[in-house]
């Protein structure tokens, strides 16, 4: 899949060290928990390089600006006709609309490719940056949830904002744009 900008490549093992770069960056972490160490990464890889959405072409992939990893983005099945976006940024891509134009693509490949009906995405209130590029998706804000977390981050207290945008939004957005 590619963008204007990006290179966006199914994640695979052949990621790993840029990823466990990514995820031992605390300040990348900062909204997420603690920075992880490689064998924790690798633990997660494991889950996320599951083959459960590789027949709707859905997953995680990793984006690269020229050759340069900028992170990764994700658009996995949560329940039927329903994805969940996430995507997490090295530093250096931040402030740059490429967590907006990665995510774009995968939105527009869920729904038009795949066949999602509605796609949602959520975040720490206080996360300011990741909620400004969910508005910029056209998603929705649907509800503030509260959680109870065992050892909260710094403005869990606030709550998880969460969203969503339906495959009618999303056509009468493309409607709009053309």
């Amino acid at each position: 899949m590619h963008t204007a900008r990006l290179r966006l490549e199914p994640m695979s093992w052949d990621h790993l060290d840029d990823l466990v770069e990514l995820d031992a960056d605390a300040e990348v972490m900062r909204f997420l928990g603690p920075a992880r160490r490689r064998d924790e990464v690798v633990g997660r890889m494991t889950e996320r390089l599951s083959p459960s959405d590789d027949a709707l072409g859905l997953g995680f992939w990793v984006g690269f600006e020229r050759e340069r990893f900028c992170g990764w983005w994700a658009l996995a099945m949560v329940r039927p006709a329903t994805a969940e976006l996430g995507y997490r940024l090295a530093r250096h891509a931040w402030g740059r609309g490429l967590a907006t134009e990665g995510s774009i693509a995968l939105i527009d490949h869920g729904f038009a490719t795949a066949g999602v009906e509605l796609i949602v995405a959520e975040t720490m209130v206080v996360n300011r940056g990741s909620r400004a590029v969910m508005a910029k998706l056209g998603m929705r804000h649907t509800h503030t949830e509260m959680r109870e977390w065992s050892d909260p981050l710094p403005g869990a207290e606030q709550g998880e904002w969460l969203t969503a945008i339906s495959r009618a939004e999303w056509e009468a957005a493309a409607s709009r744009r053309a």
